[in-house]
């Protein structure tokens, strides 16, 4: 029985690491910081004639501070907020309402 419930609680640990490592908020969040950091250096470097073909906005520049901006925010919600760890063995429940033994 006791290697059982080993077994459980490495399935456990596991488990709560792929949900962080896979958080949908990470993956996002990461993404849009490293295009946001791409199109913020198009920006930058944009020269004159870009500039005039967008009528004088720099719309790389905007764009790739927004999408740092969003990417941030994706990754400080992770941060702040993680995703909770998935529920113990103990707290498992049979369909009849009797704990899983």
């Amino acid at each position: 029985m006791s290697d059982h419930l080993n077994e459980v609680e490495e399935l456990e640990r596991k488990s709560a690491t792929a949900a962080r490592l896979f958080d949908i908020r990470r993956i996002i969040g990461g993404l849009f910081t490293l295009y946001g950091i791409i199109v913020t250096i198009a920006g930058i470097t944009a020269s004159n004639a870009d500039l005039a073909k967008a009528q004088g906005i720099n719309i790389n520049l905007w764009t790739g501070i927004g999408m740092l901006a969003l990417g941030v925010f994706f990754l400080a919600w992770t941060k702040l907020s993680p995703p909770p760890p998935p529920p113990s063995a103990e707290t498992l429940v049979q369909p009849d309402g009797e704990p899983l033994t």
